[in-house]
């Protein structure tokens, strides 16, 4: 099969900020994945891979390279290959982007990401409104405020943590591109346009309202403001834009906060109510109403999780049997509440810790690093802030079980990992 270098690198382009797009939606996303990669097969020859891009390879597969390596350790084979699969996202994506990592455009695939994913939350969130009349008035009124995030989440077809994570980055991207426009002297209607955006993506992230996401987009608007100061020379209007940006963004969260006086309630009391009954959650008269999101139920989970983790090392119950050994233990040390809902870990080096043993929280460790280090070698905003919400993500929840969390973390690296490689070339030809 022939086709121009031109259009070859507009495909791989098209096919990747196409799946960076749909990642929030499980089964087209997974059948683009697959697309993508017979497409990559036909052209075979086309892939180049460096001994740095080879590393690389290695890095972001490392979690599916750690099933593999703990196979033997699962109970059920069926289950065993059905938990190998989840991982196989990461290999698809190392193997196909980095070896065409010179033809990757990562701040095109950014843009159209940050713009296209908030286009497509409008379109939801005006649909939940005409659709689901009655969770919007009692919202109106004040009712029940903490279920109008997941209700939203849910008809999106995506756990709210899960949702709130991939707009948080969304929010983050849109405020580069903000400060990019600013920066440039193009029309005013493309310097308003991408404000609008940034003002929308950063209202889903305060609709859905997940703690990590809301303290991880803050984060990240800081560090790209930083970013910004040490690019620019005209310091005067880096910090005239970003007074007229905050006054921006502190309107939203006031009104936001207006509108859901429940906001505060959950940022401090219902977080860290209950703390003198970790591990004995079953004495809360109904807890179900009190503490379900709260930071006690983690803590108690966490506790179990350690001690299971602990009785089991040096290699773990095998990466089939994490969550059901887990809950096994809710149920032999009497925490009825916690068995009752089969709580996951909320905690992925924990996780790895109880499935894989000692070596689990290092792949983890070193899988999550990986960016970490791309962003600090880059001197990138964007690429450390998408590191840091990972990280502080997986701290409080398990993404790394999860399609929605696989595959973003796979895709991104990897195109993370092409924008390195990229700049490592053009270093060494200077």
């Amino acid at each position: 099969m022939a086709i121009s270098e031109k259009n070859f690198n507009k495909a791989i382009n098209g096919f990747l900020a196409l799946i960076a797009v749909m990642m929030i939606f499980r089964k087209p996303c997974t059948l683009l994945i697959i697309v993508f990669a017979v497409f990559n097969l036909f052209f075979i020859k086309k892939l180049n891979y460096s001994k740095q891009s080879l590393v690389l390879v290695l890095l972001i597969a490392s979690p599916l390279l750690l099933e593999i390596v703990m196979f033997w350790n699962n109970d059920s084979l069926f289950k065993g290959l059905k938990s190998l699969e989840k991982y196989i996202s990461l290999l698809v994506f190392p193997l196909f982007i980095l070896g065409n990592y010179q033809r990757i455009h990562f701040l095109k695939i950014l843009r159209y990401y940050c713009v296209t994913t908030t286009i497509i939350l409008l379109f939801f969130f005006l649909r939940f409104v005409i659709y689901f009349p009655e969770l919007i008035h009692k919202y109106i009124k004040g009712d029940d405020l903490w279920e109008i995030g997941y209700a939203f989440s849910n008809s999106v077809g995506m756990h709210a943590p899960a949702l709130n994570m991939h707009l948080a980055f969304v929010s983050i991207g849109c405020l580069f591109f903000v400060f990019k426009e600013l920066r440039t002297k193009g029309e005013l209607m493309f310097k308003m346009s991408s404000i609008i955006i940034f003002v929308l993506s950063f209202f889903f992230v305060l609709f859905v309202n997940t703690r990590m996401a809301f303290f991880n987009v803050l984060v990240g608007f800081g560090l790209v403001f930083l970013s910004e100061v040490m690019q620019v020379n005209n310091l005067k209007k880096v910090l005239l834009n970003t007074f007229f940006l905050t006054v921006i963004l502190a309107g939203v969260i006031f009104i936001f906060v207006q509108m859901n006086p429940y906001m505060k309630e959950k940022y401090s009391s219902v977080t860290f109510a209950h703390m003198d009954k970790i591990g004995k959650l079953d004495e809360i008269e109904n807890p179900e109403a009190k503490v379900f999101n709260a930071l006690v139920t983690r803590v108690s989970i966490w506790k179990s999780g350690w001690e299971l983790a602990v009785k089991n090392l040096p290699f773990g119950v095998g990466a089939s049997d994490g969550k059901q050994e887990l809950v096994k233990y809710f149920k032999q040390t009497n925490q009825q509440f916690l068995a009752k809902y089969e709580f996951p870990t909320h905690n992925q080096f924990l996780d790895f810790l109880i499935k894989f043993g000692i070596l689990g929280p290092i792949v983890v460790l070193v899988y999550i690093g990986t960016i970490g280090y791309l962003g600090i070698d880059l001197k990138n905003a964007i690429v450390f802030s998408f590191f840091f919400l990972f990280f502080t993500s997986n701290l409080t929840d398990d993404f790394l079980l999860r399609f929605d969390g696989i595959a973003f973390s796979g895709l991104w690296m990897s195109i993370f990992g092409s924008y390195w490689l990229q700049r490592k070339i053009t270093a060494d030809k200077s």
